[in-house]
């Protein structure tokens, strides 16, 4: 039995659009978040194989394979669901007192956000992250699927800056891209994974 399965769409693959077209959509979704999944699910196996057998030499291969793949699986996880065709606008409740509270307020943080997503060099994500030592919200550039950020954070807002996320769309424009994203951001999901993450660590034993 797979241990990871590809999540349904939670709308139709057209309807981010004009954002995002309905082609991608069906390409980023169906063929490359599946080859993540199907990837995870293999090194698991692989890994399991190697134990088995005791012929552990190929262990650190499989370790970064599990370890992208299952990151490509985990982001794509969390993106679909931050994106609304009913979303845009701006954050309400705790969420936007938390972002006036760390970014000094949403304009303030929508530009480090863009800054931080079209300054990825090479592939990655934009993520927004609760830090659970420093009990805060922070920006943070994810390289690739699994590289460059803080241990224990935990992700409420992802932007995928992969070239498949939006190259037929806008081309090498990352700028227009991160810009039409605003305008389908899903707050109600990323309030919801925000008050999660809170609760999750409130109980953590942490210093700063």
């Amino acid at each position: 039995m797979a241990n990871y399965t590809l999540p349904d769409l939670p709308y139709d693959y057209a309807a981010l659009e004009p954002h995002i077209s309905g082609k991608i959509m069906q390409l980023h979704h169906d063929k490359h978040h599946q080859a993540y999944v199907t990837g995870a699910n293999t090194a698991l196996e692989q890994l399991a194989e190697a134990r088995e057998s005791g012929n552990l030499g190929n262990v650190n291969k499989l370790e970064k394979d599990l370890a992208f793949n299952l990151g490509g699986h985990v982001n794509h996880s969390i993106f679909w669901t931050n994106l609304s065709p009913d979303g845009g606008g701006q954050p309400e409740g705790e969420l936007a007192a938390a972002i006036d509270e760390f970014f000094g307020g949403f304009e303030k943080f929508q530009a480090h956000f863009t800054a931080a997503a079209t300054g990825i060099q090479g592939s990655g994500w934009a993520v927004l992250s609760w830090d659970p030592i420093g009990s805060q919200l922070i920006i943070q550039q994810l390289f690739d699927q699994q590289s460059n950020t803080a241990q224990g954070t935990i992700p409420v807002f992802q932007l995928d800056m992969w070239e498949h996320a939006f190259y037929l769309d806008y081309l090498n424009v990352k700028a227009d891209y991160v810009k039409a994203v605003w305008n389908i951001a899903n707050w109600q999901n990323v309030a919801e994974r925000f008050a999660a993450a809170r609760e999750k660590t409130a109980g953590l034993l942490v210093t700063s």
